[in-house]
């Protein structure tokens, strides 16, 4: 079985930021259960490799990048503001791919 490294984005990071203490916790094994099993969790969202995972009333949004065995996660929103967000996120997928690429290339120089 495929692991999957997990990078975030500052977005992302921003908005966990802004959880209170027991969504941190559901936002975490989520997280979790994207490492081992990333391209079958959640629902997609148009695209096989876009999708999302819902906790309560809010959603986190990921690419999964099956091949290179990543995951980027970019945002957690509410309903009212996850179309504004998504649209966001299809205009800018060739950024977040370089983005992994590099990330990738990163831990790999690290691990040498």
């Amino acid at each position: 079985m495929v692991k999957f490294r997990i990078f975030k984005t500052a977005s992302y990071d921003d908005d966990c930021r802004k959880l209170d203490h027991s969504e941190k916790l559901r936002v975490d094994s989520i997280v979790d259960s994207l490492f081992d099993a990333g391209d079958s969790t959640g629902k997609p969202l148009g695209l096989p490799f876009f999708r999302e995972k819902k906790f309560g009333n809010k959603r986190v949004l990921y690419l999964v990048y099956r091949p290179k065995g990543a995951i980027l996660l970019l945002a957690i929103v509410d309903k009212k503001s996850q179309q504004a967000t998504i649209k966001v996120i299809l205009s800018r997928l060739e950024e977040y791919e370089e983005y992994v690429v590099e990330k990738l290339r990163e831990a790999m120089d690290s691990e040498n």
